[in-house]
């Protein structure tokens, strides 16, 4: 749990490590991120486990994103969004669609995710990081 206390300016990508869709998002998250702002763990993995302790209003369930930032976590669509926000332009400008009410947006996240696995289907195991991304992904 070494990394779970570090600096509040950490940003994790908490996503469902088997899911297509959310690989495919992983990777386009990783192509995007000049920066190098986020780091990512799998639902299913140790640091997600330890961040439910930290945060009891974490969800259990895999087929919802969780995004910490500053020591606030956010959820589906709100999620997308403060992700979208720690990217360079044009991509953060789509953050600006965070002010719709969260009930409304969820429903096309909630969407998304119901039919993710039909369509993107499901892997056998979470991906291997290549050498250059290890240090993003955490266990």
């Amino acid at each position: 749990m070494g990394r779970m206390n570090a600096a509040p300016h950490e940003r994790l990508v908490l996503y469902d490590g088997v899911c297509g869709f959310c690989d495919s998002s992983v990777q386009w998250l990783l192509a995007h991120d000049s920066e190098r702002r986020l780091q990512f763990a799998a639902l299913q993995g140790a640091t997600a486990e330890a961040l439910r302790e930290r945060f009891p209003g974490m969800p259990r369930d895999i087929d919802t994103v969780v995004f910490v930032d500053e020591d606030r976590i956010f959820l589906r669509s709100a999620a997308a969004f403060a992700i979208l926000r720690h990217l360079p332009a044009p991509w953060s400008w789509v953050a600006i669609w965070r002010f719709l009410p969260s009930p409304l947006t969820d429903i096309g996240y909630r969407m998304v995710a119901a039919m993710r696995y039909r369509i993107w289907g499901k892997l056998d195991a979470c991906r291997i990081p290549k050498p250059e991304e290890r240090a993003r992904f955490l266990p």
